[in-house]
């Protein structure tokens, strides 16, 4: 499944190391890039199975496909806006008809569960339902007072043309979707480079939307990471969104900066929950295990860090413990998708024990049910006595831990939040809700923060984060005109 990079992904994708220059490369202490193979196994983290090889494509193949995604852009783009936004209102039918499909395949590629596969491809077809309701008013022209002497003033919002999209394993559907459909209502073409592990689910995006589109306007290519340089710099292709690690989402902003196309990158998380002494104890447990060890950990929105107030940290724990124990392997979360994945995240847990912190529950050792191989298996674990410092701390880990930290009081709580390079989202659980808005809107230095329950994404709020988890926005108006020309018209 890695065979498309050589560095170890730390996030869910891998870390684009291709895009760096060569001295870049060995300042970092990177080794040399080694040729890419060209074929893709896909590997079941539950068995181990190879269930099917993929071919990449030829270099021809893909100029090919740039061309024709380019001639069907340019007929696209002529046709009016609330046109294309009903174009695409039958992908949510579609969707739904074949989630049963769909959730078997992901389970196939990265271990989710069935139950969350298909919830992940309803949610899929929610979001082109909301897209068709409200795409075409988000799309058009605003009114401005005319300038001096001119007779009116507007602006309108045009497509660029092609968008590249790079997009992770661990939502293979909703990652997909959430990028493309409003990009495509808004004009575009999407040319799409799925991970190594997700092209069957790529080519399902594709077969679903292909005779709702003019042919070749939205296409699945079998990359390697190499390629997908090379069709960055295609002069054709106009901007590229990437979802994936900080480490990827720098090399591609970089790249994308270089050729001056806009670049729009959700990256990473160290998500903070605050747990505050006045809040209601049950409900902010609930919500945190619900979040962490929903896909099994590989979320980029779980709460990594839960900083609770000390006077009611032991009772929290105890909260927390009990609904890890209810959790079932195979409904409420499967295997990391793969060994490697699995690798990184033990390690993490060992390091932070050996610096101090302890295990409450889970962890390495814990014994893999009879269903799993047990290459890609770790369970559900809580440590606590986590401190600045400490791996659990400064990194994030992609995987179903839970790590609490200790605060004498709420500005401590807040402090710890905000100590991380990251800032992509957090929650406030208390009983004063003016309080938790307030901290909420002032305090958490992230681009989400909710108050009283799990950060969730959905096609009508804005999805992103500030610091180094990513530029832009997806979802809601600011998702859908991230790659348009926004252009100003005066007619005299």
């Amino acid at each position: 499944i890695l065979r498309h990079d050589f560095v170890l992904p730390l996030g869910p994708t891998c870390d684009m190391s291709c895009f760096r220059p060569r001295a870049a490369r060995a300042a970092l202490g990177l080794a040399r890039h080694r040729r890419c193979a060209a074929t893709f196994p896909q590997v079941n983290p539950r068995n181990g199975q190879t269930f099917h090889v993929y071919e990449a494509m030829s270099e021809d193949t893909v100029g090919q496909i740039v061309e024709k995604a380019n001639v069907a852009f340019q007929e696209w783009r002529q046709v009016p806006a609330a046109e294309r936004v009903a174009a695409l209102a039958p992908l949510a039918e579609r969707l739904r008809h074949r989630a049963d499909e769909a959730a078997e395949l992901m389970c196939q590629e990265m271990g989710k569960p069935l139950a969350q596969g298909k919830a992940e491809v309803m949610k899929c077809a929610y979001l082109v339902d909301w897209y068709a309701e409200n795409g075409a008013e988000f799309l058009k022209d605003t009114e401005y007072p005319a300038l001096p002497g001119f007779q009116k003033s507007f602006v309108t919002y045009q497509p660029l043309g092609l968008i590249l999209s790079i997009m992770p394993w661990n939502f293979p559907m909703w990652q997909v979707v959430r990028m493309g459909v409003p990009t495509l209502m808004a004009g575009n073409g999407v040319l799409l480079k799925h991970a190594p592990n997700c092209f069957g689910s790529s080519l399902l995006c594709e077969e679903l939307l292909k005779d709702l589109l003019p042919d070749g306007l939205f296409r699945s290519m079998i990359l390697d990471v190499p390629q997908t340089n090379k069709v960055l710099e295609h002069p054709s292709i106009q901007g590229v969104a990437l979802t994936g690690s900080e480490v990827a989402g720098r090399a591609v902003a970089a790249k994308a900066g270089s050729l001056l196309k806009k670049a729009v990158v959700e990256l990473g998380g160290s998500d903070a929950y605050a747990i505050l002494a006045d809040c209601d104890l049950d409900m902010a447990a609930e919500a945190v295990v619900n979040a962490r060890v929903a896909n099994s950990g590989q979320t980029c929105i779980a709460p990594k860090r839960a900083i609770v107030e000390k006077s009611v940290k032991a009772a929290f724990e105890q909260k927390v413990v009990e609904k890890i124990s209810r959790k079932k392997y195979g409904v409420d979360y499967g295997p990391l998708v793969h060994p490697v994945g699995r690798d990184q995240v033990a390690k993490q847990v060992v390091e932070t024990q050996s610096q101090g912190a302890k295990l409450l529950c889970g962890g390495p050792d814990v014994k893999v049910p009879t269903s799993d191989c047990g290459k890609s298996f770790f369970p559900p674990t809580v440590l606590t006595d986590v401190r600045p410092g400490m791996t659990a701390f400064e990194t994030e880990i992609f995987g179903p831990v839970i790590s609490i930290i200790e605060a004498e009081d709420e500005l401590e709580v807040i402090r710890l939040a905000n100590q991380t390079h990251y800032g992509l989202a957090g929650a406030i659980f208390t009983s004063d809700l003016q309080k938790g808005e307030r901290m909420a809107v002032k305090d958490i230095d992230a681009g989400m923060c909710f108050v009283n329950d799990f950060v969730r994404s959905d096609p009508s709020l804005p999805f992103g984060g500030v610091k180094s988890s990513g530029l832009g926005r997806e979802c809601a108006a600011f998702g859908m005109l991230e790659f348009v020309n926004v252009k100003t018209i005066c007619v005299k």
